[in-house]
């Protein structure tokens, strides 16, 4: 009996044990942990575009995935206002006409495309967009178009174009007339039948346009389809009942797609429209408010692409001039019959919405997938879109470089390279540059020589020449390969040669794409169930159709050459364990047809362990699918516990921590550590975003968002520190990462203005990780391997001393002070010995919000080094190894001489300071006892004395002036010192000496007076 009992015990002790073991860490643990933006600033894919008549300098725009943004000055520059909700994929805003301070925003992207993204309702601020409400219409996913009442700011419109890939009931026109506390459907046809644009008549508010589009993506790249209902509609009584207008318009049977329209405000009766079919599309005018139509030119390039495009804007004061926003921007001056180009450049700006001040028409805002452009001149010049920092990636990668480099293709522009740290303190323009890759393409830096870039379908970039080459297995495409826009190109882990690359075949090369060889037959589903999600749009040849799949993930073992995972986008997994002479179909019967194994990842840890990321929002399915295999893919089982309903991108597993995962969503990544069996937030700071890849470089993660540019979560130690024993503690210092010395601002010339886009650098020395359960009473300290304290840090330590100067504050850092508040912490240690007292001021090298004041204690040498954290009395401690810029090559003999010489100059600035003390504090003494004093020969005493204490205060300032002019020539670059420098040091030294010896004699001459002033009964001086 007491045998059962201990086993109970046992096994209830296991069991809680796996329990505590699987749950996830509460976020206050680790939450400090901050994501950094690197950019680049160049503008991505932006549908939403509204300016505020009455502050011509404010203007808002939408950007597909990249939230909603603000501009005060014209466009010179950009502010996120909307990074704290839960969607960032935006597909309209609009600001109320009577009360500018009223805005709504519309999710997702309304837009019907292979590669798009939804949302979730929408949104509205009533504070010009500092705070937000969501209003509903949730189940909308994309809604293309909202209109606001020109004199009710709680009368709005909304034209809901519905799930892009499958029927919904919430799609159609809908209405509120209380600001969107409810919403009314008043224009619908069916569940396959959206609205895409809705717009008030500004003369009249009872007369209503909307445009419906019946559309549907498939789940196959470039499968599309669209339906009978489709058309242009009008309502006379606000909105509430409505009538097809299509006099004259394309029908349905001559292949009618997507309409947009405009109405000219200086006279209402003309519409103007830009009309999608194959045959009869064209630019359309309407004379009796869309009564009727006439075609008015039907060349394609002012209207083609009408499932991207389908903008027209006339202008408020000349019904005669109409824009259209297409791959170029055009204008016409005759009422639509001739055209000329207005904005675009060769291979395709792309524009997607205009709006044009209706008070003064010189001043037009266009939204573009190069981002948004204002012009004030009617044209003549324009503000940029490399000051968005929006750009949609669809994979990232890294080199071996230092600092290490980020890669990616940018949708619509072509591809970066960008630093991960820049030498002038922000990551800025002089930091990035294309490699030669195509605007969908994977980026695969050569291991071996980060000067020779891989990438797209396929080239070679040499940085050095700056030159590209085409070395794709084929010359010329023969057909017989598949390949669609992100083909997956990256090199074997264990072998820096061997570059594979996928078609509907694998291919590798061993000798930088000279020649390829076929390593799998074609790996894709020969047939194909239709997904449900097809709809009435499904026909019998779909089943037969030929094959159209591709691989669209390969993920190499890290620990077998020869083992290799790939995943396809009609949702097959398949893996070869002898180098591809064979292959195993391994695909779980839950991944069915379509469904896109969008990432797999190989274990670094255990050769049948494998993860694969499927994304199958082409089926209408929003869910989260990650799926585990840890028997080389004999069976599988599904990880999302913990994960919201939101499509997973990307997974991936951290090279030097099992069971610790990293996920990407449609929103946010996300964190696992229990090997993927619990999920839980690692948004932190970021926006919501699309996450399409990620990567861990060293002890960072770098994504690539769909949106939102580039993106670093510098130093993850702390989550491959975590176990369930530290998070139960009151208290925790993690072991600081491996950091290295770097000199974080290295501009010599006058600073960057604060107006030019830049991204984050890194944070400036090392990072020290902490967490307190409790309030508490804290310090830092830090020492070097023999014991001997280097820096300390307390809560109670004084604000720098910041002197009346012609600094304007918003260049200066703000000081960090130690913090003994509850949760967790990441402080920074600037590598440098405890500051001088005194005045601090700033160097040239400024940065915007971000400059330290100069260094006035030395670097520390590159060594081993004790981090110790007490915390209410009790320490920790933890070990931090601090290596030198790999990039200097200054020999650690020399960095010792420079070291030891700083030291002099440092040390003889303190010990300076400490005599001018002891002098001031001599000199007080003697003031007072001179007050004191009438007559005798004691007085003239101290008057000599006084002389010469004066004296040799002014042999300080210009001896302590030579220390610290020493100081900084010797501190200013990581390079061996010069003889004159040395020279100079020993000089110094040498002065400092015979001012000692000076003072000594002083010193001298005190116990005699000393003796005189105790017979008088007065202070001696001390």
């Amino acid at each position: 009996m007491k045998t059962n009992k201990t086993i109970q015990l046992l096994l209830f002790s296991l069991l809680v044990f796996f329990q505590a073991q699987a749950q996830p860490y509460d976020a206050k643990l680790f939450n400090s942990m901050r994501w950094r933006m690197i950019g680049p600033h160049r503008g991505g894919r932006t549908v939403g575009a509204v300016g505020v008549p009455q502050q011509p300098n404010v203007f808002y725009i939408g950007v597909n995935h990249g939230g909603v943004w603000k501009t005060t000055d014209y466009g010179r520059t950009w502010v996120p206002i909307f990074d704290d909700q839960p969607t960032g994929s935006i597909g309209d805003v609009g600001v109320a006409p009577s009360n500018p301070n009223v805005l709504y925003v519309a999710s997702g992207e309304g837009l019907q495309r292979p590669d798009l993204s939804v949302g979730d309702g929408m949104y509205k601020s009533v504070d010009a967009g500092k705070s937000w409400q969501h209003i509903g219409l949730r189940e909308g996913q994309q809604i293309g178009g909202i209109d606001i009442d020109p004199r009710d700011e709680n009368r709005v419109f909304a034209a809901i174009l519905g799930h892009p890939y499958g029927p919904n009931t919430e799609r159609g026109v809908y209405r509120t007339t209380n600001g969107g506390k409810t919403w009314e459907r008043v224009l619908y046809k069916d569940e396959n039948t959206g609205a895409i644009q809705v717009t008030i008549d500004p003369s009249n508010s009872n007369i209503v346009y909307a445009s419906l589009w019946a559309a549907r993506q498939g789940p196959w790249e470039n499968g599309a389809w669209q339906g009978p209902e489709t058309g242009f509609y009008k309502s006379t009584d606000g909105g509430t009942t409505w009538q097809k207008k299509a006099t004259g318009l394309p029908t349905f049977a001559e292949g009618l797609g997507r309409i947009g329209f405009c109405i000219a405000p200086s006279q209402t009766q003309r519409l103007y429209a830009t009309v999608d079919a194959p045959t009869k599309g064209g630019i359309y005018r309407s004379d009796d408010g869309g009564e009727s139509w006439t075609l008015m030119n039907p060349d394609a390039r002012f209207w083609g692409r009408g499932s991207d495009f389908a903008e027209v804007k006339v202008d408020p004061k000349n019904p005669d001039i109409v824009y259209s926003a297409n791959v170029v921007a055009w204008k016409s001056s005759d009422g639509g019959k001739n055209w000329t180009a207005f904005r675009g450049a060769p291979g395709g700006d792309d524009y997607h919405r205009i709006w044009i001040n209706p008070n003064n028409p010189d001043i037009i805002l266009f939204a573009s997938d190069q981002g948004a452009i204002i012009t004030v001149n009617g044209g003549e010049t324009f503000s940029s879109w490399y000051n968005q920092p929006t750009a949609q990636f669809y994979h990232v990668s890294t080199d071996n470089a230092f600092p290490y480099n980020v890669y990616g293709g940018q949708q619509e522009s072509g591809s970066v390279g960008i630093t991960s740290r820049g030498n002038d303190g922000r990551i800025t323009f002089r930091e990035w540059h294309p490699v030669g890759v195509e605007e969908y393409g994977y980026v695969a830096p050569d291991p071996l020589d980060p000067n020779i870039i891989y990438g797209g379908k396929v080239t070679r970039f040499d940085k050095r020449t700056g030159q590209t080459q085409n070395i794709a297995p084929e010359a010329v495409r023969s057909g017989k390969y598949r390949f669609i826009r992100t083909a997956p190109i990256l090199f074997s882990p264990i072998n820096p040669k061997t570059l594979y690359y996928a078609g509907n075949v694998l291919f590798k090369t061993r000798n930088g794409g000279n020649s390829w060889e076929i390593i799998s037959p074609d790996l894709t589903r020969e047939t194909y169930d239709v997904p449900e999600s097809v709809g009435v749009y499904t026909s019998a040849d779909m089943k037969t159709m030929p094959r159209r799949g591709v691989i669209y993930t390969i993920a190499p073992s890290p620990l077998d050459s020869n083992l290799i995972w790939v995943g396809t986008d009609d949702g097959f997994i398949q893996v070869t364990r002898d180098g591809g002479k064979n292959w195993s179909n391994v695909t779980p019967p839950a991944i069915t047809s379509w469904s896109k194994v969008s990432i797999m990842e190989a274990s670094h840890f255990d050769k049948n362990t494998a993860y694969a990321a499927v994304n199958r929002i082409r089926c209408d399915d929003l869910r989260p699918h990650i799926y585990r295999t840890r028997d080389g893919g004999k069976t599988w089982q599904e990880i999302v516990t913990g994960l919201p309903d939101d499509p997973i991108n990307a997974v991936k597993e951290d090279p030097l921590k099992k069971g610790l995962l990293f996920a990407g969503s449609e929103r946010m990544v996300s964190v696992s550590f229990d090997d993927g069996d619990h999920w839980q937030s690692l948004r932190l700071n970021m926006p919501a975003t699309s996450i399409r890849d990620l990567v861990i470089k060293d002890d960072d993660i770098v994504v690539g968002t769909h949106g939102r540019s580039f993106w670093i979560l510098d130093d993850i130690t702390p989550l491959r520190q975590l176990t369930p024993a530290m998070a139960a503690q009151n208290s925790i210092l993690y072991k600081p990462q491996l950091t290295y010395r770097v000199r974080w601002n290295m501009n010599t010339d006058t600073p960057i203005p604060q107006e030019e886009p830049s991204g984050d650098n890194p944070p400036d020395g090392a990072v020290i990780n902490y967490y307190l359960k409790e309030a508490a009473t804290v310090s830092l300290e830090i020492l070097d391997a023999a014991g001997n304290l280097v820096r300390k840090f307390t809560p109670n330590d004084p604000s720098d001393n910041i002197p009346p100067n012609n600094v304007p504050p918003y260049w200066i850092r703000p000081q960090q002070i130690l913090s003994g508040a509850a949760g967790s912490h990441r402080f920074v240690w600037d590598l440098h010995y405890t500051p001088l007292p005194g005045p601090v001021n700033f160097p040239i090298a400024a940065t915007y919000r971000n400059t330290a004041p100069r260094p006035t204690g030395p670097w520390v040498m590159p060594g081993n080094y004790t981090v110790r954290l007490t915390v209410n009395g009790q320490s920790f401690t933890q070990p931090l190894v601090i290596k030198m810029d790999p990039r200097v090559k200054t020999s650690t003999a020399q960095l010792r001489q420079q070291f030891d010489l700083s030291m002099t100059c440092y040390d003889g600035q303190k010990k300076l300071n400490a005599l001018l003390n002891q002098t001031a504090g001599l000199r007080g003494q003697i003031k007072t006892n001179l007050g004191l004093l009438k007559n005798g020969v004691l007085a003239p005493k101290l008057h000599d004395l006084n002389e010469s204490l004066v004296a040799l205060e002014k042999e300080f300032g210009p001896a302590s002036r030579t220390f610290a002019g020493l100081f900084g020539v010797l501190q200013d670059a990581d390079m061996p010192p010069t003889n004159q420098a040395v020279e100079a040091v020993s000089t110094a030294q040498s002065v400092l000496e015979g001012i000692n010896k000076k003072m000594e004699a002083i010193k001298g001459t005190l116990p005699d007076i000393n003796t005189a002033l105790k017979r008088m009964n007065l202070k001696i001086l001390e």
